[in-house]
């Protein structure tokens, strides 16, 4: 069987029986894609199909390409991975750590030391986001801070939920790792990313705005109402942000991801244009939390996410900025391979061992339910069984 056929036998049967409404999926090596498919539709109310160029949000798939641009100015000297943060933007000089609540509201204390970059790309920072974190979903309603995904500034400005160091939760810190670039480089996160990734990796389709000619090819967001899959109205007017979000906001397609993928199996360079050190793959490929592991994590709203945990009952560590599973998968990817997914659902894997990637792009909510969790599993495992046989 073939790569193509592996895909199609995984994903064209979840369509027709309703999984997902639709999807793009490939395989990329180093010398580019080995296999793009295309199922399902873009919209359930319009039943345009998916296709090669379909746009997508990919939410914190943002993240590895925050923590990229990071590690370039890391890598001119502009950023220091343990340096104070406050050293570069005060106000996290000023951090406090959130402690609970007493009858008078919110308990504050000092951390115990610094956060640096390092911890906020490896989501040990104590940042944390309230829809997986109940005592920070408490404190954003007790001081109406503005909610994370607002756009607004402000809601990044919120006590730490921990201190610096002492274990890994999903949060902004990658959020505030976007801010620390661009108070180092005097660009916009956008503007950085667009000069030093984007352009030289010809990602003609990836940015913070979607253009009029991306609209047009974009997938709708579905939301799963009793068994079946509802198209949400997109809304074009939406008020611009006041930044560019580390943490998410981008919008891409599987064939710009793919070039961001092949990059970092060819150790940073793509058609003669090179953004980053072989060392510095290296690194970003790594632990970089220690002993700290990943946890399974709790949501608070299951509309938005269920309980998620990626390959449970496996150790996983952070790199800068990937989830690492420092055992092999069963029937699946090798030890070392790095990971991550954007709350829409899209999701990817790079098996540095193997030499391929892979992307599974859809547009659907909540985020991790069990269908599409066995879902992403059954596509890692077809692939796998057509690699390796």
């Amino acid at each position: 069987m073939s790569i193509s056929q592996a895909i199609d036998s995984c994903i064209a049967p979840a369509v027709e029986e309703n999984i997902i409404p639709g999807a793009v999926a490939a395989v990329i090596n180093r010398n580019g894609l080995v296999s793009l498919r295309c199922h399902g539709v873009r919209s359930e109310t319009t039943q345009s199909p998916m296709t090669n160029d379909t746009v997508f949000q990919i939410a914190s798939m943002t993240k590895p390409i925050a923590g990229a641009a990071c590690m370039q100015a890391v890598e001119r000297g502009l950023l220091k991975l343990d340096q104070p943060a406050s050293e570069i933007i005060p106000w996290l000089g000023e951090l406090r750590v959130l402690d609970g609540f007493n009858e008078s509201g919110p308990i504050l204390r000092a951390p115990n030391q610094p956060v640096t970059l390092r911890n906020l790309l490896t989501h040990t920072s104590g940042f944390t986001y309230e829809v997986w974190n109940s005592d920070m979903a408490a404190w954003k309603e007790h001081t109406g801070n503005p909610v994370t995904g607002s756009g607004k500034l402000a809601s990044l400005r919120q006590p730490l939920s921990f201190d610096p160091g002492t274990r890994w939760e999903y949060g902004i810190g990658i959020d505030w790792a976007g801010q620390l670039l661009e108070a180092a480089t005097g660009m916009s996160l956008a503007e950085w990313m667009r000069k030093e990734i984007f352009d030289p990796l010809g990602l003609v389709d990836t940015g913070y705005t979607c253009r009029p000619d991306m609209q047009d090819r974009q997938a709708a967001i579905h939301v799963l109402r009793e068994d079946s899959w509802a198209a949400l109205e997109s809304n074009k007017q939406k008020r611009p942000t006041e930044f560019d979000s580390g943490g998410g906001g981008l919008f891409s397609t599987a064939t710009d991801y793919a070039k961001f993928v092949q990059m970092l199996l060819r150790g940073g360079e793509l058609a003669a244009q090179r953004v980053l050190s072989p060392e510095t793959i290296s690194l970003m490929s790594s632990n970089n939390m220690n002993d700290l592991r990943v946890a399974a994590v709790t949501s608070h709203d299951q509309k938005v996410s269920a309980n998620f945990e990626f390959m449970p009952g496996i150790p996983k560590s952070w790199g800068l900025t990937f989830q690492i599973n420092e055992d092999p998968v069963d029937r699946g990817r090798k030890e070392g391979s790095l990971s991550w997914a954007g709350l829409y659902n899209t999701h990817f894997w790079i098996d540095p061992k193997l030499g391929f990637g892979a992307l599974l792009m859809t547009q659907t909510l909540p985020f991790m339910i069990p269908q599409v969790a066995d879902l992403l599993e059954e596509f890692e495992r077809a692939i796998y069984a057509t690699m390796t046989s």
